[in-house]
């Protein structure tokens, strides 16, 4: 693209986000003044979260919302689901009382996939919330997970012996190894103080938050670890979500209630966000001693409006090879934040597309997933939303221009009855497209008193990518991980049996956790990457990007840290090659910047660890005569 014509788009786009901005308050006071939402079909009252209106509601055969229903009796079956098997249906999450009277009740936890004793084995990390009885000494506080990958299917809960507990109301979760010693770290955050939680290197960890001065005592939601300027360190973003007092909760005639946000289709519902003082965010810079500066507001990040934050992610998004930085806001515009290359950023939300759908309007915006899914070298972006609005795809047209396609691209239509939180791209049949899982549940318990074609546990979607820029609704199978009901909260993605094949966890609200096993028939080829970073880069390469070229196409994986909804997915780099048994190239975009790093692979089918300047060392191949390792 030429300068002038990148201009010319930017431009564009400058006047589009112009008429955004000028849609989005007038929308903005209709909503203040009568709490109205806006629909061809209905002025109902819609309450604390944006929705896209009123919709009829739609249900399958057995007259069930199609949230809870619509599925098939025969067809592909994709995940199985073995929870019980691998041994996580021993612990639960808890999120205050059942009948969900406040705002802080609803909003449930996230997981990460994390290899925490560097066995090359993922391990499994799920927050939890609390309970009154809990706070007020009357009852032991629920406890944080952490399953330990015993090679064989299952898992053991070590969180005990590992110190990880958190025993505070949890909710979100990143993994960066801060320090560089080669062993990843936790940052949790909570409703409350935060933990940072340092890898001991010999199965536990040491909470040093207090100490490292990222603590903070407020309600933070889906930090993001990644190495904003560029000097070797992980730095952190964490978002704040609205303030909160445990002794004057949000409800109708608290002096916490700006406004009486507080109904939904005109039923009585907990009031929020709409209406609740929201928390500011926090950028913590890695000052290499142990120890974080609060840099918010000298960066340009600070969230001076105090936006409902939710979950957030370091992603290069233009290739320069410098992280930008998008957050997800429930209920008010999203951030996308481009880095200068100054330690500073630049406030492009409007500018960009992103801090609102297609129609000039903000979505309650819960995950965010990222990933290329058109093979064309750039990220385009999901979030999920609440039910009543489509499911927002941002394609990325470059140079941080995005355009809300989920109608094109087949995203958008299906997912209206749907309230969803954790998503990733996956490519789930390993044909060398990226496919979209998304994980569903409602916050109000009134849903199922009401013929809204909605319903509060939701099953799972997979999205099938057609290889042509748009997706189509994978059928749930009766009896599979696709037909299974739950109240999902945060979602993580990854290769938990080494087999290349992406499994999905989900962790639930006031329940057990769900571990979707990817048992799809599928004999296409595959290869993954787990990257080191050298002297001077982040030592997980978190940032990293690498290209993997196969004749005419090249596809594009990143390691990140954070997304989903307030969860970490595998940090290793998976891809799917369909019938190729060879690849022409790989290349490797260290962070920060400098040359490409070109890499001869022996062969698919297989997990490679390559660390930078060293090419590989080692070789994980399980269909390999005897699992060759090097």
């Amino acid at each position: 693209m030429s300068p002038l014509t990148s201009r010319a788009k930017r431009t564009n786009r400058v006047r589009l986000s112009r008429r955004q901005t000028a849609a989005l308050t007038i929308l903005a006071i209709a909503l203040l003044v009568c709490g109205h939402g806006v629909s061809q079909q209905s002025q109902t009252p819609q309450g604390g979260a944006s929705t896209g209106g009123v919709y009829a509601p739609v249900h399958d055969a057995e007259h069930r919302p199609i949230t809870a229903g619509g599925f098939v009796t025969n067809g592909p079956v994709i995940f199985e689901d073995i929870s019980r098997q691998a041994g996580l249906t021993t612990w639960r999450d808890q999120g205050g009382s059942s009948a969900k009277e406040y705002i802080v009740e609803s909003l449930g936890s996230g997981v990460a996939l994390l290899d925490y004793d560097n066995d090359g084995w993922l391990d499994i990390y799920l927050v939890n919330g609390m309970t009154y009885d809990a706070m007020n000494g009357k009852a032991e506080s629920p406890h944080a997970a952490l399953f330990h990958n015993n090679h064989d299917g299952t898992f053991t809960n070590v969180a005990a012996k590992a110190g990880v507990m958190n025993d505070r109301w949890g909710v979100g979760v990143a993994v960066g190894d801060y320090d560089n010693d080669g062993w990843p770290d936790l940052y949790v955050t909570n409703v409350g103080k935060n933990r940072l939680y340092h890898n001991n290197h010999d199965g536990t960890f040491t909470d040093v938050a207090e100490k490292a001065g990222v603590a903070l005592d407020g309600w933070s939601t889906g930090p993001t670890f990644g190495d904003y300027d560029g000097d070797g360190r992980l730095d952190l973003f964490v978002p704040g979500y609205t303030a909160y007092d445990f002794h004057d909760p949000p409800a109708v005639g608290s002096k916490s209630v700006v406004s009486n946000y507080c109904q939904y289709r005109g039923a009585s519902v907990f009031c929020g966000p709409r209406g609740l003082k929201g928390e500011h965010d926090h950028l913590f810079h890695n000052d290499g001693n142990g120890k974080f500066t609060d840099v918010s507001a000298k960066a340009g990040v600070a969230d001076a409006p105090g936006y409902y934050g939710l979950t957030s992610l370091f992603v290069d998004l233009n290739g320069d090879g410098k992280p930008e930085l998008l957050v997800a806001d429930d209920s008010t515009p999203n951030y996308l934040y481009r880095n200068k290359g100054d330690s500073t950023f630049e406030d492009l939300s409007f500018e960009s597309g992103y801090a609102v759908n297609h129609d000039g309007r903000e979505t309650a915006t819960m995950g965010i997933a990222v990933g290329d899914d058109r093979n064309v070298g750039r990220l385009d972006i999901l979030d999920t939303d609440f039910s009543d609005d489509y499911k927002v795809l941002y394609r990325n047209d470059g140079d941080l221009n995005f355009v809300d396609s989920s109608y094109e691209a087949g995203v958008a239509k299906d997912t209206i009855p749907f309230l969803s939180w954790g998503d990733g791209f996956i490519d789930y049949d390993n044909d060398g497209w990226k496919d979209i899982f998304i994980a569903s549940g409602h916050v109000y318990k009134q849903v199922d008193d009401h013929d809204w074609g909605t319903s509060f546990a939701q099953r799972p979607l997979l999205l099938r990518n057609t290889n042509s820029g748009k997706f189509t609704i994978v059928p749930a199978v009766k009896g599979s991980g696709l037909a299974m009901v739950l109240p999902a909260r945060g979602a993580a993605f990854g290769d938990l049996f080494n087999d290349g094949k992406i499994d999905v966890v989900m962790n639930n609200l006031d329940a057990p956790p769900t571990l979707l096993r990817n048992v799809n028939r599928d004999q296409h080829h595959w290869i993954e990457f787990q990257l080191i970073g050298g002297a001077g880069k982040p030592r997980d390469a978190v940032g990293a990007v690498i290209f993997v070229t196969i004749g005419k196409t090249t596809q594009r994986g990143d390691v990140l840290s954070g997304g989903s909804f307030a969860s970490s997915n595998d940090p290793r780099v998976h891809f799917g090659l369909g019938d190729a048994t060879s690849i022409d190239s790989v290349e490797v975009h260290w962070p920060g910047g400098g040359p490409a790093e070109k890499i001869v692979v022996p062969g698919v089918d297989r997990i490679l660890t390559i660390e930078q300047g060293h090419g590989i060392t080692h070789e994980l191949c399980p269909k390999c005569s005897a699992g060759k390792h090097k």
